[in-house]
């Protein structure tokens, strides 16, 4: 019924950048708080960034100042702008969403994920 599909993963030189998109499609009603999540090898996925329907955003301690959580309604579409990327960013990035369709309440919806690698 519903599908995230993200891209703009890669690999990077540590301090360089990448935008990371997740786009949302299927019987979509309305998109409410949509998320990245992060998982590096061998530990546990974490919450990188958080925005809510009305544009409000929060960031994991380590996203704060480098990330940006941004969304397109308009295109069903999440961004993640990464910047000064370190090695420890390295990790499969997941977009998560709760989105309500047109014939059921609102669900939470996981994308495949991206990779981005930050090495020299």
């Amino acid at each position: 019924q519903v599908q995230l599909v993200e891209s703009g993963g890669g690999l990077v030189q540590p301090g360089g950048s990448l935008r990371l998109s997740c786009v949302a499609s299927g019987s979509i009603f309305t998109i409410n708080t949509m998320r990245w999540y992060r998982q590096a090898p061998g530990k546990e996925r974490e919450l990188v960034a958080t925005i809510t329907s009305a544009g409000s955003t929060n960031y994991e301690h380590s996203a704060k100042g480098r990330f940006t959580i941004s969304r397109d309604n308009a295109k069903n579409t999440v961004y993640l702008q990464t910047n000064s990327l370190k090695p420890e960013d390295t990790a499969v990035y997941y977009c998560n969403g709760d989105i309500q369709t047109y014939v059921g309440p609102s669900k939470s919806y996981w994308g495949q994920g991206t990779q981005v690698t930050v090495s020299s």
